[in-house]
């Protein structure tokens, strides 16, 4: 939607100016009916002549003191116009630069900074606000960015994989054509686990679920009953530690979540290796570990497995999974959601620990 265009009105400049000046040329005007009413009323208004000689009458005063009071009002207001143009530039200086920010980033700049400097006062908390906006923005965007780009070049692969599969086979009519329709139906089930999660994703971003209360420790047991064949085809067993831990939240999303990190516990992993899942209540908090062993990661490595399409280099994949590296970007997002926090860490002896705190 376009801003309305609106008539160009006076400058906030101009209008305190005259405001001011307004002030100035008012106090005068208040100050010579005072003197007025308190000074020249006990003035008798008749000629009054005494042994001294000729005393001014009130009529004498008012005549010799209103032309000086007259330039003494216009000295006011030239000084009130003067004084208070420089006076309101002075204090509209910081917000002509935070209106050039919004400017700027209004054409897409959204590098710039306001940087006010100064003491605290209600322009500088305006502009570090508007600071802190820029940079949330700034990065957000540049999440969304990567991400589409990851996005696309995910969603391209099966698209052209399939479309070459299909290629091939109009070229030879006589490829067996059960083999094809596999194939296909491998690709297309991959690019569909992976627009779910995108719009699992997406979902969990915009925080768009009901609350409820939700016990981890059962979503632990859900989580490892229903992966348990899983373990089991890779020689991977599932250890239970937990305790009971109620948080609000979905129970679908922190389902998926408890799944999640379970599923990439287990599929990176060695043979013979070991999945811990323990879950403890603090006073203010839910708290869900997820450890296994594996591979010895290095921590520049770990800070980067939660990003989407990350998928750590070195770590073990097996043929029943085809990894989206959306499982820990997707995990990350729903703790966000519920406002909590997701740690990673790598386990000393290879491995990697996962540590959920969600709010109680």
């Amino acid at each position: 939607m376009l801003p309305m265009r609106r008539r160009r009105g006076i400058s906030a400049r101009w209008r305190l100016t005259l405001s001011y000046a307004g002030f100035l040329v008012v106090a005068g005007v208040l100050l010579l009916a005072v003197v007025n009413l308190f000074l020249l009323r006990y003035v008798p208004d008749e000629n009054i002549r005494t042994i001294a000689g000729f005393v001014p009458n009130r009529g004498d005063l008012m005549r010799a003191f209103m032309p000086r009071a007259i330039w003494a009002l216009i000295f006011l207001l030239a000084l009130g116009l003067v004084g208070g143009w420089f006076l309101a530039g002075r204090m509209l200086a910081p917000l002509n630069r935070i209106n050039e920010a919004a400017r700027l980033a209004s054409e897409g700049s959204l590098s710039h900074r306001i940087r006010l400097n100064g003491p605290r006062d209600e322009f500088r908390d305006l502009a570090d606000v508007f600071d802190t906006m820029l940079e949330r923005l700034e990065r957000h965007i540049d999440e969304q960015r990567r991400f589409a780009a990851n996005a696309s070049h995910e969603l391209r692969t099966p698209l052209a994989v399939s479309q070459a599969m299909l290629e091939v086979a109009r070229d030879d009519p006589d490829r067996d054509v059960d083999v094809l329709v596999d194939r296909l139906q491998s690709v297309n089930s991959r690019a569909i686990a992976l627009t779910e999660a995108l719009l699992l994703l997406s979902r969990a971003d915009r925080g768009e679920f009901e609350r409820e209360p939700v016990d981890l420790s059962l979503l632990a047991e859900e989580a490892a009953e229903t992966l348990h064949p899983l373990a089991e085809r890779r020689g991977v067993s599932i250890a239970l530690d937990g305790a009971m831990s109620v948080v609000p939240g979905s129970p679908a999303l922190l389902q998926q979540l408890v799944v999640n990190l379970v599923h990439n516990a287990i599929v990176h992993n060695l043979p013979g290796g070991e999945v811990t899942v323990s879950t403890e209540a603090v006073a203010d908090a839910g708290i869900l570990t997820v450890q296994n062993t594996g591979d010895v990661l290095a921590p520049d490595l770990v800070a980067t497995l939660a990003e989407p399409f990350q998928r750590g280099a070195g770590r073990s994949r097996g043929a029943d999974h085809v990894g989206n590296g959306l499982g820990l970007a997707i995990g990350e997002a729903i703790v966000r959601a519920h406002g909590g926090v997701l740690e990673l860490t790598p386990r000393d002896g290879g491995g990697l620990i996962v540590a959920v705190r969600l709010p109680g």
